[in-house]
């Protein structure tokens, strides 16, 4: 496989609102700086696209028109061409509201238009590399959903005294996926995956008005400072996940990505001494796209005051389902907030061996959550565009579009593939 990459500073000027909190949030000073990370990978016969963004999200019909502008560039399918925003609440406006469109920072969104284009017109030097993954769980997180017993939902950001009882379900996977020069064996591109929430450095007062990228940032150059790596961070299924010091400033930020960093380090290590386990020789690249239909809420429907007006006029929404894969690791893009609840079932459901969710990837529906949050309430269910089943049918399609992708890359493993696999762990796993 030969890889090449990108890094694009897109920090909005001082001054511009600021996307997370309220509309009249305004930015007084830079904290750090906002990047566009990007790694394009070809495996001879294929090639596909990741591009990260600090930002909080981007409306379809933005990242549908950077997908046929970067697929044309590359010879590539749309498809191919997969962007993810880490859910910064500390960059620019760059997601419709229903009932301020007026916000929409679209000024900056061709600017970024055309700094994005630009980067993978450059993506001309491809190294030769090796691919690894890795999987381990981190304590870093926490479900901002507690629940009661009579199965009534509080939001602890707004409750913070009962964060001791909240003990809801938190996805404390941390991803890796990494490239390697195999004559130097050195690490070349490293991709770090692990959902929470980017809000460990807002605050009160100023510490909530500074452009930040948020512990991703810190991840990130922990990771290249300590390595010489490029690095990435892609965000899982953070809808209802929150750092374990979230609020609390650029120490609580930074701390929390030198941790998941130096997670990262380990992975590195272990990947790299246990290559029978970890490595993936000839690794292929794909690509989908698979469009499903969920009805909205009642409330929701042509409703201009909750709606953005992409989808105002109809009853239901048709929303996007996108996989890039590398080898066995598939990247599931998701359109909007993903609690983890649901992202767990796409992993679980999976036949790749190891999944992660890309957060609004493929547009920003609010939040999306399993049918029983409708029930018990609160701010993630109440922000839910579409009716109980709705989770259901993004998870069916994430499912039958990864199992298409594996069997279209992997021909030969034929349909009983993995029904079988378990019978060959012994291979895979010669210490067990």
């Amino acid at each position: 496989m030969k890889i090449a990459w990108f890094k694009v500073e897109i920090s909005p000027e001082i001054g511009a609102r600021l996307a997370g909190y309220g509309p009249d949030d305004v930015s007084v000073m830079k904290m750090d700086d906002l990047f566009a990370t990007g790694l394009c990978a070809d495996d001879g016969e294929n090639r596909v696209l990741l591009i990260s963004l600090d930002l909080i999200g981007l409306d379809g019909w933005f990242i549908r028109d950077i997908r046929k502008s970067c697929s044309a560039i590359l010879n590539t399918p749309e498809s191919a061409v997969m962007l993810s925003c880490t859910h910064t609440h500390e960059g620019p406006q760059t997601r419709s509201h229903a009932s301020r469109p007026e916000e929409l920072h679209r000024t900056y969104l061709a600017a970024l238009k055309e700094k994005l284009l630009a980067a993978t017109r450059g993506l001309t030097d491809f190294r030769e590399c090796e691919v690894s993954f890795f999987s381990c769980q981190r304590d870093e997180n926490r479900n901002r959903r507690y629940v009661s017993g009579d199965n009534h939902a509080t939001f602890t950001p707004h409750r913070r005294e009962v964060l001791p009882m909240a003990d809801g379900f938190a996805d404390k996977e941390l991803g890796l996926l990494m490239f390697y020069d195999p004559e130097k064996r050195l690490p070349l591109y490293l991709i770090g995956n692990y959902a929470a929430h980017p809000l460990a450095a807002h605050c009160p007062g100023l510490g909530g008005l500074r452009i930040s990228a948020d512990y991703p940032g810190a991840f990130r150059n922990y990771v290249e400072s300590n390595t010489g790596a490029a690095c990435m961070f892609v965000s899982g299924a953070a809808g209802d996940m929150i750092p374990r010091e979230d609020e609390l400033g650029d120490e609580a930020s930074r701390s929390m990505g030198i941790r998941l960093g130096k997670s990262a380090m380990f992975g590195m290590m272990e990947a790299r001494r246990n290559p029978l386990r970890y490595l993936m020789p000839s690794a292929k690249v794909g690509s989908a796209i698979r469009k499903f239909t969920v009805p909205l809420r009642t409330k929701y429907r042509n409703n201009p005051k909750r709606l953005p007006e992409e989808y105002l006029g109809r009853d239901d929404a048709e929303l996007e389902i996108q996989l890039l894969s590398f080898g066995d690791v598939c990247f599931a893009g998701v359109p909007g907030e993903l609690c983890a609840e649901l992202g767990q079932e796409i992993k679980w459901h999976s036949p790749f061996r190891r999944t992660f969710i890309a957060y609004n990837a493929t547009a920003y529906f609010s939040y999306m959550g399993p049918a029983n949050f409708l029930v018990a309430g609160g701010y993630e269910a109440s922000s839910q565009r579409f009716t109980a089943r709705g989770g259901l049918k993004l998870v069916q399609a994430a499912s039958d579009a990864m199992f298409e992708l594996r069997e279209s890359l992997y021909p030969s493993e034929g349909e009983a593939y993995p029904d079988n696999c378990s019978d060959s762990l012994v291979n895979i796993l010669p210490n067990r």
